[in-house]
């Protein structure tokens, strides 16, 4: 196994660089819902790119929802459909000690010790009857409802980070790097996985939905060379779109 970067891969062309740390600074919420941003010239100086390279930057961001343009100049967009993904949230965690963005907040319904289905217990390779954590919560901003999740760690954690089985919510954002810390073990892999649906009735109750509704529901995995660290379910409401930048290395021989 080969051990990866915790950070996202940088894009190589200056405008997606610029996109890129413009998008992370809106998810964290660096930059709030609303705010305008400073004119083209100021906000290139800014940065250290001509006037071109930062417009095609905001043309992209237009294009993914996260800022809106008037003859007033350029804003950041109100609610943004744009949410985060299990990996924008991995991330972020690792980059700043919380899950959460800046306005966000969150609410944990669960906190135990139980024993799994049989596919998470296959995933964290157990015995029968052995168990997990697991934890279930939602986040919000406002009175938006943001993400409905559940995640999963090793039995053994509980008692390295005792907080993993508390369901108050000043304990919740840093979870993973106190994992880390008290541990030893940190991610070296992950996979997203995500697929469109119909909302069941607990997930419809907990983002405000109609049972039925469609939603945006993905899984994700953290492992190291002793196995699964940390995996998570999660669910967005419609009409919000992810997204996350990712580079090939190195072409495909042949090509």
């Amino acid at each position: 196994m080969t051990a990866t970067s915790h950070e996202p891969a940088e894009p190589r062309h200056p405008y997606m660089r610029l996109a890129a740390d413009l998008r992370r600074r809106i998810l964290d919420g660096d930059l709030p819902e609303g705010g305008k941003l400073p004119n083209h010239r100021a906000l290139a100086a800014e940065h250290g790119v001509a006037v071109a390279t930062l417009q095609k930057a905001l043309g992209q961001l237009q294009v993914e929802g996260y800022i809106r343009t008037s003859q007033r100049g350029t804003f950041i967009a109100n609610a943004p459909r744009a949410g985060s993904s299990g990996y924008d949230r991995i991330t972020r965690v690792l980059r700043t000690g919380s899950v959460l963005g800046e306005g966000e907040s969150v609410i944990v319904t669960d906190a135990t010790l139980t024993v799994p289905p049989l596919y998470v217990a296959d995933l964290f390779d157990l015995d029968e009857g052995d168990q997990v954590v697991r934890r279930q919560w939602h986040t919000g901003r406002g009175h938006q409802r943001l993400m409905l999740a559940v995640t999963w760690y090793p039995a053994e954690f509980a008692a390295a980070v005792p907080d993993l089985l508390s369901t108050a919510p000043g304990k919740a954002p840093g979870l993973l790097p106190r994992i880390m810390e008290t541990t030893g073990r940190r991610p070296v892999e992950g996979r997203d996985d995500m697929h469109a649906r119909d909302a069941d009735a607990r997930e419809a109750d907990f983002l405000g939905l109609k049972t039925g509704t469609p939603i945006l529901a993905g899984a994700h995995r953290l492992w190291d060379r002793e196995g699964i660290i940390e995996y998570g379910e999660w669910c967005l409401p419609y009409r919000h779109v992810i997204g996350y930048e990712y580079r090939f290395d190195a072409a495909p021989e042949g090509t």
